[in-house]
């Protein structure tokens, strides 16, 4: 299996940041990488609570942060994982690579010359029903009906949507969770390594001989990771410092 992109050392990772009203710590972080740019940015998705390029309330509220990784994306490499909250964002970025989840998973080579897995996480497992609604909220159509309503309504369904992601609990442990990888790895192509957000729960082990890794959420601890090549870990977590989380 060829790998689409040569992962570079101390190129760095940050997952579900989940950026509201009530946590903007992502902009910090932002401004953090623009002081000193990476020779490429991870951006692995769910970095917003809702951001859909084809739905006008949260492309406006956004827009600075949009700009930023757009500046970003000048200096440095940037790739930009989509989620199953941040989605349809290619018509945004003119200097950002975007995955979309049927690009995803994308085969990568770490520094250590292992092949790696990198996607957001919820492609696979699941039920029918999510599955079939992860494919329809994405039709270009369905978009522009959603937005249509949505904006000659004063945005009910965005408000909505944002309104329950503030009560969801984003930083909880996962039971098992081990063993539910186990059991959806057959999904996933042969590989070395996978690396995935979307579950928030800041964990590694090896699975039938794959060493997967699941990057902490952003929003829960401000923590981000930097490519190692490092024979003890290839991920290194790293804190935005001057954060109230």
């Amino acid at each position: 299996m060829s790998p689409n992109l040569i992962i570079q050392e101390g190129a760095l990772f940050i997952a579900d940041a989940h950026d509201s009203a009530e946590r903007s710590f992502f902009f910090d972080f932002l401004l953090h990488v623009k002081q000193n740019p990476p020779p490429q940015l991870f951006l692995m998705g769910d970095m917003f609570d809702l951001l859909v390029g084809s739905v006008a309330y949260g492309v406006k509220q956004y827009q600075r942060y949009i700009d930023l990784i757009e500046e970003l994306g000048k200096h440095c490499e940037v790739y930009y994982f989509e989620g199953n909250h941040d989605f349809d964002l290619s018509k945004l970025f003119n200097h950002v690579k975007v995955i979309p989840i049927e690009e995803q998973p994308l085969t990568c080579k770490l520094p250590s010359g292992k092949t790696c897995l990198l996607l957001h996480g919820d492609k696979y497992g699941g039920t029918l029903l999510n599955r079939a609604y992860t494919k329809t909220i994405r039709n270009s159509s369905v978009l522009k009906i959603l937005n249509f309503i949505d904006e000659h309504t004063h945005f009910p369904i965005s408000k909505k949507i944002q309104k329950d992601q503030r009560t969801k609990k984003l930083c909880k442990t996962i039971e098992h969770f081990a063993t539910q990888i186990q059991r959806k790895l057959h999904f996933y192509p042969k590989t070395d390594v996978i690396a995935e957000g979307h579950y928030h729960q800041n964990v590694d082990f090896m699975v039938s001989g794959v060493h997967y890794i699941n990057f902490s959420s952003f929003a829960c601890n401000q923590s981000y990771f930097s490519v190692q090549s490092s024979s003890e870990t290839e991920f290194a977590q790293k804190q935005l410092r001057g954060c109230n989380g």
